[in-house]
């Protein structure tokens, strides 16, 4: 696949291993292999962590932002790549460095999501990741993606992957 530019929820769904509850990602609104990927999350209440994060007032947690950031990431590296994920094509969340958190995500909020590819050494890339709600910035990060060595299809493999 050499030219993507959106992907709708089936798409997502043939690119990631996630299922719900936890899949993070609703639409990819621009995707260049190699390099960086847009996506949106639709934040809604019917969330299954909105009843206790927090009660009074719903906010979605740092963390989840972060894993819809990694899942942004993991449609690029996957797409690059050019595998499709099986139970031996898997990407692992490897490391995240320079998380910051601007403002609360809050339901009804639109979460666009963007990573670009930084850097491939010796297998782990390593990608910048920004999540905004509006024009105003709740998250960004540095984080790095592995392949599962011990399990990966040859085309992933340190050496053989992407930029």
């Amino acid at each position: 696949m050499t030219e993507l530019t959106t992907l709708d929820i089936y798409d997502i769904l043939k690119r990631l291993p996630h299922r719900y509850p936890f899949l993070l990602v609703d639409r990819v609104l621009e995707l260049v292999p190699g390099k960086s990927i847009r996506a949106l999350k639709n934040v809604t209440y019917n969330e299954p962590f909105f009843p206790g994060h927090f009660p009074h007032r719903p906010v979605m947690p740092g963390v989840m932002i972060i894993e819809a950031l990694a899942q942004t990431a993991g449609i690029l590296a996957f797409v690059t790549a050019g595998v499709v994920p099986t139970e031996s094509t898997r990407f692992y969340f490897a490391g995240i460095d320079k998380a910051r958190f601007r403002r609360p995500v809050e339901p009804g909020d639109q979460l666009l999501l963007s990573a670009q590819l930084d850097r491939n050494l010796r297998g782990i890339w390593r990608l910048s990741v920004l999540a905004m709600v509006g024009e105003a910035e709740a998250a960004a990060a540095e984080l790095m993606l592995a392949p599962d060595l011990a399990n990966t299809a040859p085309g992933i493999a340190p050496g053989n992957s992407a930029p």
